[in-house]
């Protein structure tokens, strides 16, 4: 094993020891299988190259002080991931063997958890995918299951610290009624071409527009938008955004640290309004927002005391859980014995 600088990862991809493999056919998911390869044959007809059958999932493993291994939420992903697979007509892995699953890779590949103290965290990877073959537009009758895991940093290179955004109002990242609230490939691909041009430009992410009145906020790239102000924590109500287990779970926090919380339409003008705002995702945790430019107006938002008392507050608290320094009263957290 390459010796790694865990305290300078950034979020890439290193190459793990194994990943585990469970196949669907003749209706039934068959055995979990562990594999060191990091590729797979796929037929030239299956349904996840032409017809966009995949879906995917995000997840952490933490190591705590006491040198045991925190899983955060795994069941939240585990549903998610159902739900996008029902979303797009694939056969949905079972909870228990996400589990099982979950549980064999990060046991395979101890060695790549990293250390704690050091910011670093193990990603874990599940994705969903059509293997089946059709010419026709239809669902596979095949799939395949894989989870795979490698160490990672912050996921903007900037870490906790305030970002820029590009509002895009060239480009949208799902329409209604369409596939934005699941976690599927194509909402990503869709994203790339205005994120690109946000790079470009000098800003760490993009903040999407509703794409049918181009009015309210949706979310920024890979993460959800939330905003602070008079003390209430308000995060955008939207079909097309992705219900995200960060978000949920700061809005829980906030709650408990005596703020109101609200989900609504969040109109873009507003941010003229807000104290703080941010990013948040499980790779990203919480991004602090510093700037926000209009692309077509070129009106600038700015949050001059970015990262905020309280978006800095939830970011301690939800890490600090995570990695077993503060109590789980929530019951987000398995030890994995």
């Amino acid at each position: 094993m390459e010796n790694i600088n865990w305290k300078d990862l950034s979020f890439g991809y290193i190459k793990a020891d194994y990943n585990v493999r469970c196949y669907y056919k003749n209706g039934e998911w068959g055995k979990i299988e562990v594999s060191s390869s990091e590729y797979i044959p796929v037929h030239i007809a299956a349904t996840a190259l032409h017809y966009g059958q995949e879906a995917f999932e995000g997840l952490k493993a933490f190591k705590g002080k006491d040198g045991k291994v925190r899983l955060f939420r795994w069941e939240d992903n585990a549903k998610r991931l159902q739900d996008s697979a029902k979303g797009i007509l694939m056969a949905a892995p079972p909870v228990e063997l996400f589990k099982k699953m979950i549980k064999k890779v990060i046991r395979k590949n101890q060695r790549f958890i990293p250390p704690y103290g050091t910011g670093a965290s193990l990603y874990i990877r599940p994705v969903l995918f059509g293997t089946g073959a059709q010419v026709g537009v239809k669902p596979a009758d095949e799939y395949v299951f894989i989870i795979f895991v490698t160490p990672v940093g912050p996921y903007f290179k900037e870490g906790f610290k305030p970002v820029s955004m590009l509002v895009t109002r060239e480009y949208d990242r799902a329409a209604p009624l369409g596939t934005g609230k699941y976690k599927v490939g194509g909402n990503y691909a869709a994203s790339l071409t205005s994120m690109e041009k946000a790079h470009n430009e000098g800003y760490a992410s993009v903040l999407y527009l509703d794409a049918k009145e181009k009015k309210y906020i949706d979310e920024c790239g890979p993460a959800n938008f939330f905003g602070i102000k008079n003390n209430t924590y308000i995060t955008p109500k939207s079909d097309s955004i992705l219900p995200s287990i960060t978000n949920k779970s700061l809005i829980a926090l906030a709650e408990h640290m005596g703020m109101k919380t609200e989900i609504r339409k969040v109109e873009l003008d507003e941010l003229e309004t807000f104290e703080e705002a941010g990013a948040c995702g499980t790779a990203a945790v919480i991004s602090p927002i510093g700037k926000i430019v209009d692309d077509v107006t070129g009106k600038t938002y700015e949050f001059k005391n970015a990262p905020g008392k309280i978006s800095t507050e939830l970011y301690k608290k939800l890490q600090a859980i995570q990695t077993g320094d503060e109590d789980d009263i929530f019951g987000w957290i398995e030890i994995l014995e």
